[in-house]
């Protein structure tokens, strides 16, 4: 609980969505400390924005338990073969699909390479988002609502639909929420309200899916250290990011992992319409 860096950070600003090499401090996404048990041995997996921070982070965590992956991202080239040079390491294969979850038809496309390569589809993780800052309400276009519906909440609608028919029992689907779902910030507002629709759209998918034997969760996590952070918020956010927690500090994607490789594992079989919240102490209700 003590060993990853504290704020104040130093002053840092990327273009939207950002990268990982030019964080300061560098992000840790368990690269050297996950071991693997074999959990999601043999298991085929979608990860969405995979390429960095927590995706990374759980990425690293199922193959090392197991597992093979296609990472799907935006445009994030470098941190995307990164990520996937990772995958390699653990014995895995990879496939990485570049592209723009907006559109329904890349959503699917995605599922179509996932079983062209793997020949099943045991698990998916809805991850990618959108997240921009706005200090007042007539700063939010409405291009930007829109874009953050469409990449937030509807891509998961496109991507899950386009899954389950390839989906057997005893697999999951795992989305990312927020602790915004439950603890708006203002100037996250629509950011904060997809995140609250994610939450409910995980409660009524899992009951939708139950009788096919598949389970639907999602994680909730708190403030997170990752690209997202310096391209998305102003300096002053940044330098401080996490202090406002009970442990004073933001979390690193690694310590997100488990709780995905937890959902993910079939073990968990009598665990769906969960919300796992990992907020460094901050109440989720």
């Amino acid at each position: 609980m003590t060993d990853f860096p504290t704020p104040p950070f130093p002053e840092q600003q990327q273009p939207m969505p950002g990268v990982t090499e030019k964080m300061k401090p560098r992000p840790d996404h368990g690269e050297d400390t996950y071991k693997g048990s074999g959990r999601l041995a043999g298991k085929a997996a979608i990860i969405t924005g995979g390429d960095s921070g927590i995706g990374r982070a759980v990425a690293i965590a199922f193959a090392r338990e197991g597992a093979n992956l296609v990472i799907a991202y935006l445009k994030e080239d470098e941190d995307a073969r990164e990520t996937a040079n990772l995958i390699e390491q653990a014995g895995r294969r990879v496939t990485l699909v570049r592209g723009d979850i907006q559109h329904p038809r890349h959503c699917r496309s995605i599922v179509e390479r996932a079983v062209s390569e793997f020949g099943s589809l045991d698990i998916l993780v809805n991850n990618a988002a959108h997240q921009a800052t706005f200090k007042d309400l007539q700063d939010i276009s409405d291009e930007e609502w829109e874009l953050t519906f469409r990449v937030n909440i509807h891509a998961m609608f496109y991507l899950v639909k386009a899954a389950v028919p390839h989906m057997k029992p005893g697999a999951s689907i795992i989305n990312t929420a927020s602790i915004n779902s439950d603890d708006p910030s203002p100037a996250l507002l629509a950011y904060a309200t997809t995140k609250g629709a994610i939450h409910n759209f995980t409660a009524g998918l899992a009951q939708l899916l139950a009788a096919k034997g598949i389970r639907v969760n999602a994680v909730a996590p708190g403030p997170i250290w990752t690209p997202l952070i310096p391209s998305t918020m102003g300096p002053d956010a940044v330098k401080t990011f996490g202090q406002n927690t009970p442990m004073k500090r933001p979390g690193q994607p690694a310590e997100l992992a488990t709780a995905y490789v937890m959902l993910a594992d079939p073990l968990s079989s009598y665990v769906s319409g969960a919300t796992v919240a990992v907020t460094g102490g901050r109440p989720f209700l």
